[in-house]
């Protein structure tokens, strides 16, 4: 008798299951042995879409500025101008906004290349010629302080010699080289600076496609959006890119704005103070300002060197104005532009600084800070979430003084002492014993 084979939907489940693992492995495996040729694929497309890469940065730096600009110079202008018209000069007001936005980071480039560039060049091509004279003046300015303690000026000349040598062979060996290297490649490198005036050119022409059509590229996403995902889920991710927009945004242009500032009020001071080098070290103040916690250490440590070297007496008086400088930051300036707090404490600043720089150098130090704001308030939103769905406490302050939670109730029991011994300031047994017998 001829028997049927029958399906078995659990064991077509399973094999099914069974086979995507395999085939996922396989794919896995051959994506780690083709991971260089990955990368490499993966910079070449970088390389090729950079100019509407630099065009999205640049729109997205200049669009508070454009927003800014239109709502409160050219929108009122185009509503008396256009009054007749159904859309009130909207297309007018937001032309002369991304024009007006576009001239701005034109004069500051243009700042940059022929009034910043060329002073710095000159100031570290002065400091390296002149290093010899500076450091022997700083060694005889410690030699003439140290003269009533010979010992103490043995030890000192011995560590500024050998300081001096070391000084003198990485400025001339790396720095003057590397100032020529630069200025030969940008006199003989004429592809390099061809491509990279190309990507600015495009750039900015990319940007000013997205600012002027800002609203139809965010209808565009949202539209993308809701097809892909569900209300809820759509509602989420819009809600969690606002939050990451605001951080980032908020966070940059404070911070470029913040420095600047700081950057400008130093080249003031130093100019009335007489201070050597003052457009190279508000340069490095400015600049170094960026980084959030260490920055005005990272700064003000290579600006008091260099000026220690022509006079140490400046150098002192510059020390103490960047003291009162960063506590003018701090205190007024800082807070005014990027608000009180940026939603953590000190520790996690310095943590997410630290990570950012080991991983990524520089931009990980800049960086740092509000990409870990974003992923730290996704993960107290989660924490919070899933409190709430469990029916228990979820405000932090509540689990501060709090010994246990209730199996039954889900209530929080407070410690019985906040004064007792042990790090969590809990009663010992035989504390609790002693009290006992004393009832």
């Amino acid at each position: 008798m001829r028997r049927h084979f029958k399906w078995d939907k659990k064991y077509l489940y399973w094999g099914i299951t069974g086979f995507c693992v395999i085939a996922c492995s396989i794919l896995f495996f051959m994506a780690l042995n083709y991971i260089s040729a990955l990368g490499q694929g993966l910079k070449t497309i970088i390389h090729i879409l950079s100019p509407f890469l630099w065009g999205v940065v640049i729109s997205y730096l200049l669009c508070p500025l454009m927003r800014a600009v239109e709502r409160n110079i050219f929108a009122p202008l185009s509503k008396k101008i256009y009054k007749d018209k159904k859309d009130g000069g909207k297309r007018f007001a937001r032309g002369l906004s991304v024009l007006v936005s576009e001239i701005v980071l034109a004069a500051l480039m243009a700042a940059l290349v022929y009034l910043i560039l060329p002073q710095l060049y000159s100031s570290i091509e002065t400091i390296v010629l002149n290093s010899n004279t500076y450091l022997a003046n700083l060694s005889q300015w410690i030699a003439d302080l140290l003269r009533d303690f010979p010992e103490m000026e043995e030890i000192a000349k011995s560590v500024v010699d050998t300081v001096n040598s070391g000084i003198i062979k990485w400025l001339k060996e790396t720095i003057l080289p590397g100032l020529g290297n630069i200025i030969s490649s940008v006199t003989a490198g004429v592809y390099y600076v061809l491509m990279a005036v190309y990507n600015i050119v495009i750039g900015i022409i990319v940007s000013v496609y997205i600012l002027g059509n800002l609203e139809q590229f965010q209808a565009s996403s949202k539209r993308m959006l809701y097809s892909l995902f569900s209300i809820e889920n759509a509602e989420k991710i819009r809600e969690g890119v606002a939050f990451t927009d605001k951080t980032f945004m908020g966070f940059i242009n404070g911070k470029l704005l913040d420095s600047a500032i700081i950057g400008l009020i130093c080249y003031i001071v130093c100019v009335i103070l007489d201070m050597p080098y003052a457009m190279l070290v508000s340069v490095i103040v400015g600049v170094t300002n960026i980084i959030p916690f260490f920055g005005p250490f990272i700064g003000a440590i290579p600006s008091a060197i260099i000026i220690l070297m022509v006079s140490p007496i400046k150098c002192l008086i510059f020390i103490i104005f960047i003291i009162i400088l960063q506590q003018v930051d701090g205190n007024i300036i800082g807070p005014k532009i990027l608000g009180s707090s940026i939603g953590i404490n000190g520790f996690w600043v310095m943590f997410a600084i630290i990570l950012g720089a080991g991983l990524f150098g520089f931009w990980g130090m800049l960086l740092g800070v509000p990409v870990f704001v974003v992923i730290y308030t996704a993960i107290n939103a989660g924490v919070e979430k899933r409190l709430k769905e469990n029916d228990l406490p979820w405000e932090t302050e509540e689990y501060e003084t709090m010994d246990h939670i209730d199996p039954v109730t889900r209530k929080i029991i407070k410690k019985a002492s906040e004064t007792g011994s042990g790090f969590g300031g809990e009663n010992k047994p035989e504390d609790k014993k002693d009290s006992h017998t004393q009832q």
